[in-house]
């Protein structure tokens, strides 16, 4: 349990270093002006796809499922209005005590406060404003609702893009970024030769399969709950593989390779804490690489038990 703690300060850590979040930043803007572009250019066509998967969908589910989809951006929206209410109010203050090198990590510490504090309130409020969102569904007519939904998975098709075409990336440069860290940290231990092609194999059959069971267990998205669960299960599973293997690769050698699911359950933990950034947007181009950075600590720290 220690190494894992440690290995998640470390990765922390890691991505508020100011170089780190250089390449956050290049990588994280221009995937989501990729997947910003695509969206501008097929929208009637993912509205259309939208419609048609509304359609065979009871109305009852889709108004119940609208109403915690409006709940999640009425939550979104708030942090979004803290973040920036506090810096209209108090940035000349907060420039005067924080560095220029600290202003981001600044930034991103007040994000999560303010999405944990908003979150803490939708949890303590959450069946009293699911009725309410309710009532005001029920008011509006079929079509309204409808298009509303249909709206909604629109963005939900295009941020589903952003988070795993940033874990694509964050994993095709691991070697690179780790082997940078490994020489910051840890400059007199030497790392093994990565094989790209077998590597990067499994990063592509890990997102297809990643896809089609998304695509297979798609109508389970329209069931409250369960769709959150599925949602977080499939990232966990994704981040878990891609990163297990993009790490290990690095530091063990294939006959200790299969002791490693002696550890799948911090495994599943790291990349658990991974999986949360994703519910943030800015926080989630922020997750890839705290997945990719802390796995990599923490194989590190219990390879010598393998």
């Amino acid at each position: 349990m220690q190494d894992l703690t440690e290995s998640i300060i470390f990765g922390f850590k890691e991505i508020l270093n100011y170089q780190t979040m250089k390449l956050v930043f290049f990588i994280g803007v221009s995937v989501t002006l990729l997947w910003s572009a695509i969206g501008y250019m097929l929208w009637d066509t993912l509205i259309s796809i939208s419609s048609s998967i509304i359609d065979l969908v009871p109305f009852s589910m889709i108004r119940s499922n609208s109403a915690w989809m409006l709940t999640s951006l009425l939550w979104l929206v708030l942090v979004i209005v803290t973040f920036a209410l506090i810096l209209i109010f108090f940035g000349n203050i907060i420039l005067e005590k924080v560095s220029k090198e600290r202003y981001t990590a600044f930034s991103l510490t007040l994000i999560f406060v303010s999405a944990a504090f908003w979150g803490l309130v939708g949890f303590l409020n959450a069946g009293t404003l699911h009725n309410k969102l309710l009532q005001l569904l029920n008011w509006l007519p079929f079509e309204t609702v409808e298009a509303t939904m249909a709206y909604l998975l629109g963005f939900y098709f295009i941020y589903s893009g952003i988070i795993v075409t940033m874990l694509f990336v964050t994993s095709f440069f691991s070697e690179s970024l780790l082997t940078k860290i490994s020489k910051k940290h840890f400059p007199y231990d030497a790392l093994l030769e990565e094989n790209e092609l077998e590597t990067s194999r499994n990063r592509v059959v890990d997102i297809a399969i990643y896809t089609v069971v998304s695509l297979l267990a798609f109508p389970l998205l329209f069931i409250p709950v369960v769709n959150f669960l599925l949602q977080i299960a499939l990232w966990i599973w994704l981040i878990k593989d891609t990163f297990v293997e993009d790490s290990s690769a690095l530091l063990v050698d294939a006959q200790k390779m299969k002791r490693l699911s002696e550890y799948k359950k911090s495994f599943f933990i790291i990349s658990g804490v991974t999986a949360l950034f994703n519910f943030l947007p800015l926080f989630n181009i922020f997750g890839p690489f705290f997945g990719e950075i802390t796995m990599f600590y923490y194989i590190k720290q219990i390879k010598n038990e393998l």
